[in-house]
């Protein structure tokens, strides 16, 4: 049967047989299924990876993990999400492919120089592609299909890796480091083939860093989705990863340091990146109409400014552009003149690179200045009254999901109340006789099931208790 257009738990979970919506329904009296699926096979999965376990889990080094977790609502199995079976380190093209290394696979760990952008955009390759997932395939370009392979491809290794082997290619960072183009590693040492993953971090979707733009290769095929920090199950457990090869912007003639603004003669005046160059500004503003700017409309989406495009973006220059260019140059500290919505240098060095601040979700937009080139205008446009021009955008409304524990049978807390009385204001409270309250009762159960078949979600993905899209959507 086909998947849901949604993400709730795993794509492949949501069977709607009468074993699996029972075990859902009342499996709080049964031990939790650890890799979802049908309970009459749990016992032969665990049996036949334990083998597998020990063989690969004594000949590869392990990033640090964290004590297994349980599940947070009866029913559900605590290893609930993609099934992602992964193959061994290999060369491209599988086992029959020459070695990338000279001896075999022993040698030295080296990690080719590569730009943020340039992670991105080969990941985007396989989404665009939909590159089917696979343990033992390989695409054209030499990668195994599936998630330490679409990883070794965008970080552009010169051999496929693994989830036991990526981290020794990275540096472990925090959470609050995170940039697109760093990684989130789960290697499970107890199960390093089949419970292990490796996703893609794409950028924050809202000012609370609760959900990230994911890219990650998972079945059926390679994707690109909102997902709520750190992922869908087995959340403590995924470590980010900076990859170690990132280049760096240099500065150039006459650059000073902490240099920061556009202007040639300003702080910053000859940054420029290591790969693409900067066209100029002529390229950018009103009457521009040229790839450059569709190029510049992608990397301010990859940095936070989706928001401000309504469609594109596209290659004739739009005040959406000058939005979300302003936004960006703001994120980074910069007034006046400095902030006027055109690129220059400094602007396109920072996204080419990705580096510099991100777009804050909830960051307005303020006044621009008055100087040289400025003329108090938003991407050559003026501040106020331009026909087209957007305005200031909102901070996003969506409170941060507060996890599947708070909607259990039993629970009291606050987010129950919240959650019946947006499930009313939706039009989906008729199953309240009084209330809504603090206390999880089948009332709210029915109208979250009844919210969920509104969206056309059936069998286990309207189940009656809200995930991370029901509660995205709910309050959207």
């Amino acid at each position: 049967m086909g998947s849901p257009v949604f993400e709730e738990f795993d794509p492949e979970s949501d069977c709607d047989c009468p074993g699996c919506v029972s075990r859902r329904r009342v499996g709080a009296n049964s031990p939790p299924a650890r890799f979802g699926g049908h309970p009459a096979a749990h016992r032969v999965v665990v049996v036949a990876t334990a083998a597998a376990a020990a063989a690969l889990g004594a000949a590869h080094a392990v990033p640090a993990f964290a004590a297994p977790q349980t599940s947070d609502r009866p029913g559900v199995p605590a290893g609930d999400e993609p099934e992602t079976p992964q193959g061994g380190k290999a060369p491209l093209h599988g086992p029959a492919g020459q070695s990338a290394r000279p001896g075999g696979l022993a040698g030295p760990v080296k990690s080719p120089p590569t730009t943020r952008a340039d992670i991105i955009r080969r990941a985007k390759e396989w989404v665009s592609a939909e590159v089917p997932y696979s343990m033992s395939s390989y695409w054209y370009d030499g990668y195994r299909q599936d998630c330490s392979g679409f990883v070794s491809k965008a970080w552009n290794l010169t051999g496929n890796e693994w989830t036991g082997s990526l981290h020794q290619y990275g540096t472990r960072i925090t959470k609050e480091e995170l940039q697109p183009g760093d990684i989130l590693l789960f290697h499970n040492p107890s199960d390093p083939e089949k419970g292990s993953h490796v996703v893609i971090f794409g950028g924050w979707t809202d000012y609370t860093h609760s959900y990230y733009l994911v890219y990650e290769q998972t079945r059926p095929n390679t994707r690109r989705q909102t997902t709520p920090y750190a992922y869908w199950s087995n959340s403590d457990r995924y470590v980010p990863y900076r990859y170690k090869g990132l280049t760096a912007v240099t500065p150039g003639a006459g650059a000073q340091v902490g240099a920061s603004a556009d202007g040639g003669s300003g702080p910053g005046a000859g940054v420029t990146a290591t790969t693409t160059s900067f066209p100029g500004r002529a390229a950018f503003g009103p009457g521009a109409d040229n790839p450059y700017v569709t190029q510049l409309g992608r990397l301010l989406v990859e940095r936070g400014g989706a928001r401000f495009y309504a469609s594109g973006p596209g290659p004739r220059w739009s005040a959406s552009d000058g939005w979300a260019t302003v936004a960006f140059q703001q994120a980074q500290g910069w007034r006046g003149a400095d902030a006027d919505g055109i690129p220059g240098p400094s602007t396109w060095a920072l996204l080419i690179s990705g580096r510099g601040r991100d777009i804050d979700p909830g960051q307005l937009p303020t006044g621009t200045g008055q100087g040289s080139g400025s003329g108090g205008a938003i991407g050559g446009y003026p501040a106020t009254g331009v026909a087209g021009a957007p305005a200031a955008p909102s901070a996003p409304r969506v409170p941060a999901y507060p996890g599947r524990g708070m909607f259990r049978p039993g629970a009291q807390n606050a987010y129950v109340t919240r959650l019946g009385r947006q499930l009313v204001k939706k039009g989906f409270g008729r199953h309240y006789t009084t209330g809504p309250g603090p206390r999880w009762g089948e009332a709210d159960r029915r109208g979250v099931e009844a919210f969920q078949r509104a969206q056309g979600w059936r069998g286990g993905a309207a189940d009656g208790y809200p995930g991370p899209e029901t509660w995205r959507r709910l309050f959207s």
